[in-house]
C-alpha cells in the first residue's frame, strides 16, 4: 500500500517538477529580446516595430504556439508595400509575460488595446492574424472602430474539430499531461516538418526552444480550452456588419484549419475574399511566402 501511495505522489508531482525545471522568462532574457519591451497592465509584453513612422499601421497577432518572429517573411512584404508593421508576442510566448489567469479571448484583447494604447496607436489600423490570431483579430474587430481591415491567415473558430485531442484538453488529466509530455510531443511534430522548405531555416529549433520556457506550455493549455475550442461565429458576424473589408488566405492542404472552415466564414460574411494557396499546409507563412506576398499586395494595393 506504502509503494502504490508514494508511486501516486510521484506521478502528482511530476507536472510541477516538470515545470519547476523549466527556464523562467526574466527580466534579463528581456533585455536581449530584439525589439522593446512595452510595460502593461497584465505584464510585460515584447513588441517590435517595423517600417518607416507615419506610414499606415498594420499589427500582426501570432497563433497559439509560435511567436511573433512567425511574421518574418510577412513583415518584410508589407513594409515594402508601404506600411508600418508592429508585431508581439501573446502572453505566455517568445519574450512576452508568463500572466496567470484564463486566457480567452477577452484576455487577449485586453492585451492588444493596451499595447495599442501604449503605442499611442490612434487611427486606422488593419490588424493581421495567423490561426488563432485571426480569432483575436476577429474579436477585436468586431468591438474595436479603429480597425479599417482584417487579413485572416488560416483563422480558427470556425469549426469544431482541427485542435488537440479531448484527452490533452481534459480538467486534471490535460493538465497533467500538458505539462509532463506536452514538450516532447511539440518537438516530436516539429522534428516530423523539419523537411519543409521555410523562409525561417532555424524555426524548429527556436520553436523546439519555447517549450523549455516556464508557463509556456499551460499558457498553450489554456488557450486551447478557452479560445480554440470557443465559436467565432458572432464576431465574424459583427465584422460582416461593420461591414470591414476582410481577406482570408487559405492553405489548401490545410490539416489544422480545413477546407471546410472556407465555406464556414463564406456564409457567416459572404463579402470576404479568399485566396487558396495550392499545396500549402497550416504553415504557409514560412512555406509560401511568395504566394501570401502576392495575396497582400492584391488587397492592399487594390
Amino acid at each position: 500500500m506504502m509503494g502504490f501511495l508514494t508511486i501516486l505522489a510521484s506521478l502528482l508531482m511530476l507536472p510541477v517538477l516538470a515545470e519547476a525545471w523549466r527556464r523562467p522568462m526574466t527580466r534579463a532574457r528581456q533585455a536581449k529580446a530584439p525589439g522593446d519591451i512595452a510595460q502593461l497592465p497584465q505584464g510585460p509584453t515584447h513588441y517590435r516595430w517595423a517600417g518607416r513612422e507615419g506610414d499606415p499601421v498594420v499589427v500582426c497577432i501570432h497563433g497559439i504556439s509560435p511567436p511573433s518572429f512567425i511574421f518574418a517573411a510577412t513583415e518584410r512584404s508589407l513594409v515594402a508595400l508601404g506600411f508600418r508593421v508592429l508585431s508581439y508576442d501573446l502572453y505566455g510566448r517568445g519574450y512576452s509575460a508568463r500572466v496567470r489567469g484564463t486566457q480567452d479571448i477577452g484576455f487577449f484583447r485586453a492585451q492588444l488595446e493596451a499595447l495599442l494604447a501604449d503605442q499611442k496607436v490612434t487611427g486606422p489600423v488593419t490588424l493581421l492574424g495567423f490561426s488563432m490570431g485571426g480569432q483575436i483579430c476577429a474579436a477585436f474587430a468586431a468591438r474595436d472602430d479603429r480597425v479599417k481591415r482584417l487579413i485572416l491567415v488560416a483563422p480558427s473558430g470556425l469549426i469544431e474539430g482541427g485542435g488537440p485531442g479531448r484527452l490533452w484538453t481534459a480538467p486534471v488529466l490535460g493538465d497533467w499531461m500538458t505539462r509532463v509530455f506536452g514538450g516532447v510531443m511539440l518537438r516530436r511534430e516539429l522534428i516530423e516538418h523539419k523537411s519543409l522548405a521555410t523562409v525561417i531555416p532555424d524555426f524548429e529549433d527556436r520553436q523546439a526552444a519555447e517549450t523549455q520556457m516556464r508557463g509556456y506550455l499551460p499558457a498553450l493549455l489554456s488557450s486551447r480550452r478557452h479560445v480554440l475550442e470557443v465559436s467565432a461565429h458572432d464576431d465574424h458576424r459583427k465584422v460582416a456588419d461593420r461591414d470591414i473589408p476582410v481577406l482570408a488566405i487559405w492553405g489548401t492542404e490545410d490539416p489544422v484549419v480545413p477546407q471546410r472552415a472556407l465555406g464556414a466564414l463564406a456564409r457567416l460574411n459572404p463579402n470576404v475574399t479568399h485566396v487558396e494557396v495550392k499545396g500549402a499546409g497550416h504553415t504557409l507563412l514560412q512555406t509560401h511566402p511568395s504566394e501570401v506576398a502576392a495575396a497582400l499586395r492584391d488587397c492592399l494595393t487594390d
